[in-house]
């Protein structure tokens, strides 16, 4: 095969692709990305086996062919190419010579045969939604997906096809972020899956501020098709835990919140959280808030904001990570903390569709 294409095009398709590469494999073809140079285009594919990923831009096809390069050298190599243009020919052999300018590499791949092909959705379920909405979703939810692994089924976003609507959730135990959006479906389509976390962040990264996403889902695979690109990943296999029933029932107490502010708040704050309790205390009187945090062995530190609050003097610790987690992913300027009394979860909401339930910590001092 040979080709030419331009560097910016190049770099640009293996980055999209480069981070599914297997890095502990005993596969090696599995940390190679495949090319196909075909028809004015030049495809890029990688590979776990769990999940998969292909792309693909414009070229100057010479001589139609694939074969497999080893994907982090090869994108090492590109970004530090000379000129702007850059020809590529492969052997029978499956070695490369790549050529840019006065620079010139001959790098070793392996045959296409090797390459463990991606899993055909022929007649799997199909939905459509723009893509900014299952981006926000994502932004929204995705940290707070468990980093445990011995609770695997947490280890990704619980995505509910049910009654018209599209319901992410992502639990670690400690927390819980929820976002529902309508989503036309028909009824027989209706199901529940596990999007595993490294599914996720290459969505987030593939997901644009335009068009559509076609998501397809069979029994135990989903793909996502967006733009020149398509994102396949394993489902995780198992029961997800009923996170409706963490979600408290009605408050007794409603505070609105400047976001940013608070967040600004509480990150200086709990610059002074002790290791051990690693805790941010808030304590709400007429009108104003008080963000505390103290460390025996280190000091203490104490910020006092105005909010419009009217109920009756109350105190409550929230892990300082775990409260700025869903104020950074947001963009309302105004949150709902909502609150039962010192010992019950609180729920942070906004005027759209979110909440996010936070633990309470021991309030000591």
């Amino acid at each position: 095969m040979k080709f030419s294409i331009s560097k910016e095009a190049l770099l640009e398709g293996l980055q999209k692709v480069q981070h599914v590469v297997s890095t502990r494999t005993t596969l090696p073809i599995l940390s190679n990305v495949l090319l196909v140079a075909k028809n004015g285009r030049l495809t890029f594919t990688t590979t776990d086996l769990d999940v998969g990923i292909t792309g693909s831009v414009e070229a100057k096809i010479d001589k139609e062919g694939a074969t497999t390069l080893p994907a982090k050298r090869l994108v090492n190599i590109v970004r530090e190419l000379p000129a702007s243009e850059v020809e590529i020919s492969v052997d029978a052999k499956n070695v490369a010579s790549i050529q840019s300018g006065p620079s010139f590499f001959k790098i070793i791949g392996l045959g296409q045969d090797d390459f463990p092909p991606l899993p055909d959705f022929e007649g799997a379920k199909e939905f459509r939604m723009p893509q900014p909405v299952l981006r926000d979703g994502l932004k929204k939810t995705s940290y707070a997906i468990s980093t445990d692994e011995t609770r695997y089924v947490l280890n990704g976003i619980y995505t509910s096809f049910r009654e018209g609507k599209l319901t992410l959730v992502a639990t670690d135990g400690r927390r819980l972020a929820m976002v529902e959006n309508d989503l036309d479906f028909p009824a027989s389509h209706e199901t529940d899956v596990i999007v595993p976390t490294k599914a996720v962040q290459e969505l987030q990264r593939l997901l644009g501020d335009s068009g559509e996403v076609l998501i397809r889902l069979s029994d135990s695979q989903i793909s996502f098709s967006i733009g020149d690109h398509l994102l396949i990943s394993k489902l995780i296999e198992g029961n997800y835990p009923n996170y409706r029933q963490v979600i408290p029932g009605d408050s007794t107490e409603r505070v609105e919140l400047p976001r940013e502010s608070v967040f600004d708040t509480v990150r200086r704050v709990s610059l002074l959280s002790s290791d051990k309790s690693n805790s941010v205390k808030l304590v709400f009187g007429s009108n104003t808030v008080e963000v505390t945090a103290n460390s025996p062995d280190v000091g203490e530190a104490r910020e006092t904001m105005e909010v419009a609050y009217t109920g009756k003097p109350m105190q409550i610790a929230f892990n300082p990570e775990f409260l700025m987690a869903p104020l950074r992913n947001l963009e309302s300027e105004t949150v709902y903390l909502d609150l039962i009394d010192e010992m019950s979860p609180g729920v942070i909401r906004i005027d759209g569709s979110f909440l996010y339930v936070i633990m309470p910590m021991r309030v000591t001092g």
